[in-house]
């Protein structure tokens, strides 16, 4: 599903900027029956025309929230991101919520203390699972991406997006206590996240259900690293 949303940057592609629930709705009709046509017939059919063919309203209606195609598809990439990106912040409270049950245990304190945790026991295996999950259902992500179609706001915007996500798992090392916040560790999370995101896009172009082989080779490299990198923060 599609949520309405600003620009990919933080600002907005939108020419109007839709203030009530009955405008919002009318903005995610508009954005799903996009979406409906990026998967359907590729990123190089996303019209104005075509797009308000298919959600049955008028162009000058569809002109009113999205005025052109570069409209169309930095909204529908900020849906993406916001997607992904509210799944990192899961996966960051779920850490802090398991480091804290970890705490109480050793403490001897709670009932059911340390329930869960074995989830984190491999925390590069849950994140690469985690995301490939949301791969093989967001249909037009991949789509989008796998085109040739992308406008250059939307490829600053992404760029934009690794470093959030990057920041996400820097904040999960955090909340593990596996690794000290410094400068260090940020560059060593984008750097894991560049080469996780290449990995994963080129395994869900070889077949929509992602290559499970290079998902694999891709959670060992970064096993690999990972570990080297919260190494440097061990004791002594």
């Amino acid at each position: 599903m599609v949520h309405a949303s600003t620009g990919p940057d933080g600002g907005t592609p939108l020419r109007r900027t839709p203030r009530q629930a009955r405008s919002r709705a009318r903005l995610a009709l508009l954005l799903e029956a996009a979406e409906r046509i990026l998967v359907g017939e590729g990123v190089e059919a996303l019209t104005t025309t075509r797009v308000a063919a298919e959600a049955k309203v008028s162009v000058g209606s569809l002109y009113q929230y999205l005025p052109d195609r570069d409209a169309i598809i930095e909204s529908l990439a900020s849906g993406y991101f916001v997607r992904l990106e509210g799944v990192m912040d899961d996966l960051v409270r779920t850490a802090a919520r398991e480091q804290g049950r970890e705490r109480e245990q050793e403490q001897g304190q709670g009932e059911g203390a340390g329930q869960g945790q074995g989830r984190w026991d491999d925390p590069v295996g849950l994140l690469v699972d985690t995301f490939a999950r949301v791969y093989r259902t967001e249909h037009g992500f991949r789509a989008l991406w796998f085109g040739s179609g992308l406008t250059e706001r939307t490829r600053a915007a992404d760029r934009e997006h690794k470093r959030r996500m990057a920041d996400g798992v820097r904040r999960v090392l955090l909340a593990l206590g596996v690794a000290r916040d410094d400068a260090a560790l940020a560059r060593a999370c984008h750097a894991s996240i560049l080469a996780a995101d290449a990995l994963a896009q080129e395994a869900f172009r070889r077949t929509p259900e992602g290559d499970a082989d290079l998902l694999d080779e891709a959670k060992a490299m970064l096993r690999s690293y990972l570990t080297q990198v919260v190494a440097r923060y061990a004791p002594g």
